[in-house]
């Protein structure tokens, strides 16, 4: 699918092939595009060299992917990470991890991804991410919401681009129909695309009787990516620029897509003229204009952009006047490929092999905001998304039914049309919010943040990200039990009642953690919860409020840390008699026991609740030893020992 996604014809020249083919041969092939016998000419040469240069192996494994051969291209790619490991560039990483998916080496592509990552050092990238890694594995455990089937009318060439023309459907075909049958895009050895027109079945979504559309302007290279407005009158397409029947080449001998408008009138052409923003220095392509007239959606490789190719968008005037173009920016675009945008009821779709996906290009949806934004974006899933080619995908305005094209196992050909019927979509909402230490307000990572309803059933799983921040989806209307935890953390919990709104966002659902290390104190290797000293009215038992205040620190610690098994110990200091104060000290413990299990905590978690009296005094301030009243106090003091954590 590549031949046509990368918005550029190459001109090629033509070799005769020896027996053998040595390796200036295979580069002046790749010089001249012609990937198909390139990736021949590199594999034959390459055996008989025993340390390729890094050159070398770039070519082999972009012949391969340029023809979507990611086997083959991935051993090259193999290779080159052997030889350069951190040294690759954004671009053959990418490249070496599609091709592992490509193949379903998921675990490795993720694992070098991660690594990736890792040494660019993006937070925004890492949880991006981390976001569409988590968001896919949960649609993989999803009943699907798409039902597909590949069509009767496709060949084994080239057939992609379904787009919606009235009651018709218009495609694009490599299918040697033509007269110029003879002509071939040597960069895969096929014919040249041709758009075509066929009738749709309402029944099944079938296509057929298709005749070749537009005839009058047809030419002998690429015509394809056609998009109509509402009423089927005015056509955005993308060809090859070409002046007086000659291709306008640039100087690396490419010659680049251009866009065309035009007037629909009795199945021709009328009125043809070029977007403004048409270059002979770079690619426009892939029109997709949105069912008002007002927006005009394309892909460029245009200078300025963030990776290969980037979607962009116009806004059309009543007069027809088109602003300039505005590049969609980088929560849309990547360094990879966006490419085939499609836009309708309030939602951009598009393909890309930049967003973590399933391999090669997959198609994703977003949702443009009141703004002017557009939200992250998110994977269709299986069964629109497979580990090759996913792309070109439409729906009708009642979001029930359409069409995309993919070059997956299994098909008729290079790239095949796919019908697909539109379940209803389950109710959910998103919970988004923060997680922080309790104590300095900092955001906390790696919290785990569980959902569940009612019945303690588990809705749903996260982690925050290196913000602190998360998001959860969870249904529609239920009653959702948050509870965020991490080792070495307190648990906190939120209750939140989700709406029947599909799609909504439920935010600040924030939850503060305290570190154990923050709530005792360690003496001797033995730790207590730490508190200040709790103080009792002379010669009482009973609990003050002062009180309170020092027990509710242990009663937290308890309920945050449910494993948490602790005794009393209660002391006095050294005045009064002995037996005296081994008494109180003894009420003054069972009294502050009966007060935590007042708290709901479990009476099995408290060993014991022991007064000492003056048996243990912790300074000099015994019977017959004067003291200061400072020093007297820090001998009244109350232990809570945790013996079991």
């Amino acid at each position: 699918m590549r031949k046509l996604y990368i918005l550029s014809l190459i001109l090629s020249v033509t070799f005769s092939f020896a027996q053998k083919t040595n390796l200036k041969q295979a580069d002046a092939l790749f010089r001249n595009f012609a990937y198909l016998d390139a990736s021949k000419a590199y594999e034959e040469c390459l055996q008989n060299i025993k340390n390729p240069s890094a050159q070398t192996l770039k070519n082999a494994a972009d012949s391969y992917y340029f023809i979507s051969d990611s086997r083959n291209a991935l051993k090259w790619y193999r290779k080159l990470y052997e030889a350069q490991g951190n040294n690759l560039t954004d671009i053959y990483y990418l490249r070496y991890i599609q091709s592992m998916k490509a193949v379903m080496d998921y675990d490795e592509a993720d694992r070098v991804t991660k690594e990736y990552l890792d040494k660019k050092g993006d937070k925004k990238e890492i949880n991006r991410y981390v976001a569409q890694k988590q968001y896919m594995d949960s649609l993989a455990k999803a009943k699907p919401l798409y039902t597909i089937k590949n069509l009767d009318i496709n060949t084994s060439k080239s057939d992609f681009g379904a787009t919606f023309f009235k009651d018709q459907v218009v495609f694009s075909s490599a299918r040697d129909t033509t007269k110029f049958s003879e002509k071939l895009y040597t960069w895969n050895n096929q014919p040249f695309l041709s758009l075509y027109l066929a009738e749709r079945n309402p029944a099944d979504g079938s296509l057929f009787n298709e005749t070749v559309f537009l005839p009058n302007v047809m030419t002998k290279y690429h015509e394809a990516t056609a998009s109509f407005d509402s009423q089927g009158k005015t056509i955005y397409y993308s060809t090859n620029i070409v002046k007086k029947n000659k291709l306008v080449v640039d100087e690396a001998k490419v010659n680049n897509f251009q866009i065309i408008k035009g007037s629909v009138v009795d199945n021709k052409l009328e009125n043809p003229e070029k977007v403004f923003f048409d270059n002979d220095d770079y690619s426009v392509g892939h029109p997709s204009i949105s069912e008002d007239g007002q927006w005009l959606f394309f892909a460029s490789d245009m200078p300025g952009g963030f990776g290969e190719t980037d979607l962009y968008v116009v806004k059309i005037a009543g007069d027809g006047t088109m602003s300039s173009p505005l590049n969609l920016g980088p929560t849309i675009n990547t360094i990879g490929n966006e490419v085939f945008p499609f836009y309708q009821n309030g939602v951009l779709y598009f393909s890309s092999d930049g967003h973590y996906g399933m391999g090669d290009l997959d198609v994703y949806e977003s949702k443009f905001l009141p703004d002017g934004n557009f939200t992250v974006p998110r994977n269709l899933g299986a069964p629109v998304n497979s580990n090759k080619d996913d792309f070109s995908f439409v729906i009708n305005k009642a979001d029930t039914y359409g069409y995309f094209s993919s070059n997956r196992a299994g098909g008729k050909g290079d790239d095949d049309i796919y019908s697909f019927v539109k379940g209803k979509p389950v109710c959910n909402q998103s919970i988004s919010g923060i997680a922080v230490d309790r104590k300095t307000k900092k955001p906390l990572t790696d919290v785990t943040i569980l959902a569940y309803n009612s019945f303690s059933e588990v809705l749903g799983e996260t982690k925050t990200n290196f913000d602190g921040k998360y998001a959860i989806e969870v249904p529609c209307n239920k009653m959702v039990k948050m509870i965020a935890a991490k080792p070495n953390y307190s648990s906190d919990e939120k209750t939140v009642e989700t709406t029947g709104n599909n799609g909504g966002e439920i935010t600040n659902v924030n939850f503060e953690l305290s570190n154990y290390d923050d709530l005792v104190v360690k003496k001797q290797g033995v730790e207590k919860v730490d508190v200040n000293p709790i103080y009792f009215d002379y010669d009482k038992y009973d609990i003050t409020p002062k009180a309170i205040e020092e027990l509710t620190k242990v009663v937290f610690i308890m309920q945050k840390f449910p494993n948490i098994r602790i005794k009393i110990e209660s002391h006095t200091d050294s005045r009064g008699k002995d037996s005296y104060n081994l008494k109180l000290s003894d009420n003054r413990a069972k009294s502050t026991r009966d007060y935590i299990l007042s708290q709901g905590i479990d009476p099995s978690r408290i060993e014991s609740a022991i007064g000492y009296g003056e048996s243990r005094l912790i300074n000099k301030c015994k019977n017959g030893v004067k003291c200061t009243e400072e020093e007297h106090v820090l001998n009244r003091r109350s232990d809570f020992i945790i013996i079991q954590k």
